[in-house]
């Protein structure tokens, strides 16, 4: 498994700009060593921050590969196929806590076994995460989910092969294209 280093002092805000709904986000290096503390907003706003976000890619026995599509409110690719869980991982948060906390918000998922597949940074125009992947075999399409989530569909790797590459977000193929091997190594 993976896990955030902490400092045992509590850590500086980065940024002065805060709503009062804008969560903190731990900032880190890529090994998880946590070094501040800095709001959402400032970690989406192009400042490049190094924030921590857990993804989880649910697969069946079938090989196929849950994906949801994201909503309409979503400020970055509103309904565009993406990963079957993904969030953030709040200030004084691990990443086994946040990857639950997340399955529970978006799927209504409570009953899965994760397996840690590792990190990678990935980076765009106007963020920098820290991820740590996990995967999970799930045999049931979960019946209820979250708001953030417009649609959830099983999918075969030939389907995601062939359909248009602006179907999916810019991360989830960068991820799929890294892991899908050992994806159905799982089964």
């Amino acid at each position: 498994m993976f896990s955030l280093v902490y400092p045992p002092t509590p850590s500086t805000i980065t940024g002065r700009r805060m709503s009062n709904r804008d969560e903190l986000l731990p900032i880190v290096e890529p090994s998880g060593l946590v070094t501040g503390i800095a709001p959402r907003s400032l970690c989406h706003g192009g400042g490049m921050l190094l924030h921590p976000v857990v993804n989880l890619h649910i697969i069946d026995r079938r090989e196929r590969i849950l994906l949801q599509k994201r909503s309409a409110s979503k400020h970055m690719w509103p309904h565009c196929w993406d990963t079957a869980v993904g969030g953030h991982i709040g200030y004084g948060e691990q990443p086994d806590e946040a990857l639950v906390r997340e399955a529970d918000e978006e799927l209504g998922l409570h009953d899965f076994n994760p397996v840690f597949l590792g990190t990678h940074v990935y980076e765009n125009q106007r963020e920098r995460e820290l991820v740590a992947l996990y995967a999970a075999i799930v045999q049931e399409l979960p019946e209820h989910y979250g708001s953030e989530v417009e649609e959830l569909r099983w999918w075969t790797y030939d389907e995601i092969a062939k359909a248009p590459k602006s179907e999916f977000t810019p991360a989830f193929l960068e991820e799929f294209g890294r892991i899908s091997g050992q994806l159905l190594a799982l089964l």
